[in-house]
């Protein structure tokens, strides 16, 4: 049996230079690259990176767009957010959207400065700026006066925007940035920050509109942020599983083997359970897989170990290790 894989993760916070020239344990599946010609291989990731953000960034813009022109703005309706406060503004004064987004979002990109740094406000004022030009310039076809499916498929294709530009590493709200800003200086999280936020948006459009287009307008936001979840997490959302096994180096060759991924253990010492008191030891797995493979983990720790104590829990955020798949060759 031979393996293909990263051994090692370069770490985001170094240069990849200098990763390159201290850490030789990086190994690439690539049989051709050359360790020595560092300065080729740093070339072709900075490329590969930024035409990456590029297309992410555009296909963002487009269907940000799409959700604003052909859905929302047609049907008087609004989002959370800076969006939000755009769409109100538009329509209580019948300034040029496209102008508003820029306007209030200039802001919080300057604020993300300070916060995020230079590379982030680069691609946040280009995917902003983008954004209000494809407004402004692109005739989107209106597609439908339903309410509910404007609702629903407005914030579909607007969270898909916008999740498109997140994974091209910019925004097209700077509502999160001020979130974060405030998060950092008073003990709020920015889940609270934001929905503080969109209340008062929200409360504002019931006002000024009507209280219908303000539940319409929840209903967009809502719609929008499952989107973006969905988009910027994808269908591989991580699941963290800890399993605890009389039978733990048999389970762990099982998830290594059949399942690809990889695992760590670390010795623990009974308590009380329903058999009493035991303080044996036994080994504790802890492994990290997706949602899409929970029903062939729990079919292999079946057949191994009937009365194995599985604890899974959904993981937000994952840095370094092995994430992705090993691949086996027969």
């Amino acid at each position: 049996m031979s393996v293909t894989y990263i051994k090692e993760y370069i770490p985001l916070d170094k240069p990849l230079r200098e990763t390159l020239g201290k850490e030789p344990s990086v190994l690439l599946a690539n049989p051709k690259f050359k360790p020595n010609n560092k300065a080729s291989f740093l070339s072709n990731i900075s490329i590969w990176q930024v035409l990456k953000d590029v297309v992410f960034i555009s296909i963002g813009i487009l269907f940000a767009g799409f959700g604003l022109k052909g859905f929302l703005l047609p049907n008087g309706f609004i989002d959370g957010g800076v969006t939000g406060i755009s769409l109100l503004t538009e329509a209580l004064t019948s300034i040029s959207l496209s102008i508003l987004i820029v306007a209030i979002n200039a802001p919080f990109i300057i604020l993300g400065y300070f916060q995020m740094g230079k590379a982030f406000v680069v691609k946040s004022i280009v995917a902003i700026v983008g954004l209000a030009l494809a407004i402004h310039f692109i005739n989107y076809p209106i597609i439908t006066s339903d309410n509910l499916l404007v609702a629903v498929f407005g914030g579909f294709f607007l969270g898909a925007g916008i999740g498109m530009a997140i994974r091209g590493g910019a925004v097209l709200d700077g509502t999160e940035v001020l979130a974060i800003y405030i998060s950092r200086k008073k003990s709020i999280s920015i889940g609270d920050l934001i929905l503080m936020f969109n209340l008062i948006i929200f409360s504002t459009a019931a006002y000024f509109l009507s209280i219908e287009a303000a539940l319409y307008s929840i209903l967009i936001y809502l719609t929008a942020s499952k989107t973006v979840n969905f988009v910027v997490e994808g269908v591989e959302e991580y699941i963290g599983v800890t399993i605890i096994s009389t039978k733990s180096d048999e389970v762990c060759r099982s998830i290594i083997n059949k399942l690809g991924r990889g695992v760590t253990t670390f010795e623990g010492t009974g308590g009380f359970g329903k058999r009493g008191e035991n303080h044996d030891k036994t080994n504790i797995i802890y492994s990290v897989i997706t949602r899409l493979e929970i029903s062939r983990l729990q079919s292999e720790i079946q057949k191994i170990d009937p009365n194995a104590f599985v604890v899974m829990h959904s993981v937000t955020d994952i840095k370094g290790g092995m994430i992705k798949k090993r691949h086996f060759k027969e």
